[in-house]
């Protein structure tokens, strides 16, 4: 048990070391604030680590993660990441990745009882209703999940969309929403080409005239 925490300890030993021999300033850089260009809402999976899969350095995303890459309108955490983002870091872009192999999307096409998680899986279940003639259509289990987990992403996207921080944004600058899926098989990322721009791609009903 202590062996395995302290691994950690050790582990960051290491790479500061590496971090280091690289370059003797990163630290102090690094210390000096942050200007990430991107926002990540991901899975909490601890397979899915944004930074990693990308190839980029630490500072130049700006990471929030939940069980199934969700954006729930009322969940304050999230608007807060949002805003904090999109209105004093100015980041381009906000990418939603989802990834195959989602236990919470798993789980939401499920009817089993989970507890308390089951609350926040409910708005899952909602996407999977929704679209339940799609999903029934496809025999293949596992391909039926994937399409599930592709699904909720372009559902997260829209409600991205649909938020007053964003569109707020629009009215004054460029900001890109994109929705992303990670092959945990091949390590790849897939482009789902889902992407919203401008208040003009939004239904009438969710543009707000006044912000």
């Amino acid at each position: 048990m202590r062996a395995s925490y302290e691994r950690l300890i050790k582990g960051n030993e290491k790479w500061i070391q590496e971090k280091l021999n690289l370059d003797p300033d990163f630290f102090k850089r690094l210390a000096k604030g942050q200007a990430p260009e991107f926002l990540w809402i991901g899975c909490s999976d601890s397979r899915v680590p944004a930074n990693e899969i990308t190839g980029t350095e630490s500072g130049e995303i700006f990471v929030h993660r939940n069980i199934a890459n969700q954006v729930v309108h009322s969940d304050t955490n999230m608007l807060s990441v949002l805003q904090y983002a999109v209105e004093y870091l100015h980041v381009k872009h906000i990418i939603v990745c989802g990834h195959y192999g989602c236990g919470g999307v798993k789980a939401a096409m499920d009817t089993t009882y989970v507890g308390l998680v089951g609350r926040w899986l409910a708005y899952i279940k909602d996407i999977y209703q929704n679209n339940i003639k799609t999903l029934d259509a496809i025999s293949d289990p596992v391909e039926k999940e994937k399409k599930m987990v592709e699904l909720n992403v372009i559902e997260q996207v829209h409600n991205l969309a649909k938020t007053s921080i964003v569109q707020k944004a629009w009215k004054n600058r460029e900001l890109e929403i994109h929705g992303w899926v990670y092959s945990l098989e091949d390590g790849k990322i897939i482009d789902l080409d889902v992407a919203y721009s401008n208040i003009n791609q939004l239904e009438p009903v969710f543009r707000f005239t006044e912000i």
